[in-house]
């Protein structure tokens, strides 16, 4: 009944045209506010999702560290322990360790990765070469495949290889760091380029792990990283990881290992809806400016009713209701709206990111239903308070059938 009300009001002809006019822009300051809000929360969606995609192409499921120092022993026993455990889809051994690149008169330093044969079933970094090939050699006769940063910093051409690259890693069997035993040095080759990322691709190389024990001198069971591909239930998997190593590990999912990464993330999004809602305050102040004005309006309507017998909640009701239907055409609109530019979007990218430095040379977005949630609950707590004070003035306010 108060909807019925309500529409009534909204659709018949005012003695001011004012109040239509305002009215119509509260709805479409909604309409815009709703629309802005979705959009801006889908693309947040687009980029996070492609972050995320990125840092998995990069980061284990589950990765198994030293809680003190940069090596641990695993034994095999425990090795396989942890490969048979339910939801363990894949296992790869890692040794990394900081070093320098010399070629010619072009040096870099970089942090170089060892991995076993198992590494391209656990990371995809195979899927982001974009020059050369995936190939790491042997102890004897090592491979590289470089970050595209890192083969620019060091005048590296992985297709037109030259003469070998050096490569300097610590020794850990010196007796005295400032002597000239203090690096261990090797002639490597650069075979493949990938590219992720500007922070992987400035900051990391790949080798296999059995060239690097050799560098460091490291026993055959000792490994900086146990890199884990988990099924849907990584927290599980890393339970019990933890429970066969006991607290000496670290045993971290790829969401922890880049927590500070995908935190500020949800902050941004959470501050940009924030900042966004209030297109929906200042609507609301038009709202309140046409609600008010229609209680002026109908004042003997009001007069009537209370006549017929109809009480006080009743007559706020009306108004609340008056003030929903508003910022329902509003929301709905602009959900529409929103709906329609995302698809658009995300099918022909039609507005493009400034640059060419990034991954992707336009804006992504990614709808999703909790965002339409959200802004629907929001739109409608902004409106009841919104409507709340010039409906009850209009409940508490006597007029009179008399003019």
């Amino acid at each position: 009944m108060n909807f019925l009300f309500a529409w009534r009001y909204f659709k018949s002809k005012k003695s001011t045209n004012a109040i239509n006019i305002i009215a119509w822009i509260s709805v479409v300051a909604i309409t815009v506010g709703t629309a802005a809000l979705i959009v801006v929360l889908s693309v947040f969606n687009g980029f996070e999702g492609l972050v995320k995609g990125l840092y998995a192409d990069f980061y284990a499921d589950i990765r198994v560290a030293p809680a003190v120092g940069k090596t641990f022993h695993l034994s095999t026993a425990q090795y396989q322990q942890i490969k048979q455990i339910v939801g363990v889809t894949g296992m790869s051994g890692v040794v990394e360790e900081k070093a320098v690149l010399v070629n010619g008169d072009c040096t870099s330093i970089v942090y170089i990765r060892g991995v076993d044969d198992q590494f391209a079933t656990v990371i995809k970094i195979a899927n982001h070469i974009k020059r050369g090939k995936f190939e790491l050699g042997t102890a004897e006769n090592p491979s590289m495949v470089v970050g595209i940063g890192i083969e620019n910093a060091a005048c590296l051409d992985v297709e037109r290889p030259s003469s070998p690259i050096t490569l300097y890693m610590p020794n850990r069997g010196a007796a005295n760091f400032k002597s000239a035993d203090a690096l261990n040095a090797f002639n490597v080759q650069a075979v493949g380029t990938f590219m992720v990322q500007q922070d992987f691709d400035n900051k990391y190389v790949f080798s296999n792990l059995a060239f690097m024990r050799f560098m460091l001198n490291l026993q055959a069971d000792e490994y900086s990283a146990i890199d884990i591909k988990a099924n849907d239930n990584a927290d599980l998997v890393k339970k019990k990881v933890q429970e066969i190593l006991g607290n000496t590990f670290l045993v971290q999912t790829r969401y922890e290992q880049n927590q500070s990464l995908f935190t500020v993330m949800q902050i941004e999004k959470w501050v940009i809806y924030a900042i966004l809602s209030l297109i929906l305050v200042v609507a609301a102040f038009n709202m309140i400016g046409a609600l008010t004005m229609l209680v002026l309006e109908k004042q003997k309507d009001i007069a009537v009713l209370q006549a017929m017998g109809a009480n006080q909640n009743r007559i706020k009701g009306i108004f609340l209701s008056e003030g929903l239907l508003l910022a329902g055409l509003g929301a709905v609109s602009g959900m529409v709206l929103a709906a329609i530019i995302c698809g658009i979007q995300e099918r022909f990218q039609l507005i493009k990111l400034g640059g060419n430095t990034f991954i992707i040379d336009y804006y992504p977005v990614k709808m999703h239903l909790a965002d339409f949630i959200l802004v629907a609950g929001t739109v409608f707590v902004i409106a009841v308070l919104a409507a709340y004070i010039p409906a009850k003035k209009a409940s508490v306010q006597s007029f009179s059938l008399k003019s």
